[in-house]
């Protein structure tokens, strides 16, 4: 059963990538008033929203996922996917292969492998746990539109979303969804893809940057909310800084031209997925980016949304991970 956002709810906690830190989560839904009641996390007036990334990176990713699940299936919580969550969904048949011991090789892109590292070591001996975790992800949807506020993983792109909804008019997504997104150039891969990962530009050719987590990238991410840019240095959003003279170089027309924008009085959107630092705030006053590196020891960030139409930075919650709690609990094997 996939737990999905009311019309118009007068009271909502969207709550950003989690990426396994059990621990913050448990201590932000305190702070916000959340009581385990039956084994599952309530709010008497209020619903969490998760924008995605439980999995991977983090110490505590199998009780994340149970945390979460049970909150969604208690209708207390709903949740869109992210990009670690689909990454999942496409390699499910390897990975459970591997788990069960029937395929030792693990046949993954090493990006991939790399990314979800932590989440393979901590399933390693809880295949049943996996597809349980798999057949709830697979029901979720890519995003949530309550008409007076939207959550979406990376970026909200309205053309994508409405020929989404024409052709996949069902709540969340469904296996034959997942079966065309694994092929190259479909509909169904570059929603995925704009949805959960966000907007990015390629960089001019012969260029590349060597990012700061080992790979080459030969394209950048760019803002999807940024209002009037005029150099590329305007639209980048990523960790490694693009090199000096191009950062500085006007954008080209064209370029311009396929840059989306978020209007100032459409309703509020709020996502995850760009690792931002420093004390939350809104991007601007309709869009609000609620990943702030909790992995990395920084916030684990929640907004408490009730209707208005214009966010407020006063209306950010959150808790600072600890580096040290982390380690224990990793050292430990200590659940939620």
């Amino acid at each position: 059963m996939v737990s999905v956002v009311q019309t118009k709810p007068a009271h909502v906690d969207i709550i950003g990538d989690v990426h396994g830190c059990c621990g913050a989560l448990i201590r932000l839904l305190d702070r916000l008033g959340y009581n385990l009641v039956d084994g599952a996390y309530q709010h008497d007036e209020r619903q969490a929203v998760f924008v995605g990334d439980l999995l991977d990176r983090g110490p505590e990713i199998r009780e994340t996922v149970c945390l979460v699940k049970s909150m969604c299936e208690r209708g207390s919580a709903a949740m869109v996917l992210g990009n670690h969550e689909y990454n999942a969904l496409l390699f499910e048949p390897q990975i459970s292969r591997w788990l069960l011991g029937e395929d030792e090789s693990l046949e993954l892109p090493e990006r991939l492998r790399v990314l979800m590292a932590e989440t393979l070591e901590q399933y390693r001996d809880y295949p049943d746990e996996w597809f349980e975790c798999c057949r709830w992800l697979a029901a979720l949807p890519l995003f949530l539109d309550a008409d007076n506020f939207r959550v979406v993983h990376a970026c909200w792109d309205h053309a994508m979303i409405e020929q989404y909804r024409q052709t996949y008019p069902e709540e969340g997504i469904n296996q034959a969804f997942i079966e065309a997104s694994k092929a190259k150039g479909s509909f169904e891969v570059r929603i995925a893809d704009r949805l959960t990962r966000g907007t990015s530009m390629p960089l001019p050719d012969g260029m590349q940057v060597h990012s700061k987590d080992g790979f080459i990238r030969r394209f950048f991410r760019t803002k999807f909310w940024e209002a009037s840019p005029k150099t590329y240095g305007d639209i980048v959003f990523q960790p490694d800084p693009l090199p000096y003279d191009f950062a500085d170089h006007p954008i080209e027309q064209d370029h311009k031209d396929n840059l989306l924008n978020y209007a100032t009085d459409e309703p509020p959107v709020f996502f995850g997925h760009y690792w931002l630092s420093g004390k939350p705030k809104p991007l601007q006053n309709n869009i609000a980016c609620l990943d702030y590196s909790a992995v990395n020891f920084g916030r684990l960030t929640a907004y408490r949304f009730d209707g208005e139409t214009q966010l407020s930075r006063d209306k950010f919650r959150w808790v600072y991970v600890d580096r040290e709690a982390a380690k224990k609990s990793t050292d430990s094997g200590d659940g939620q």
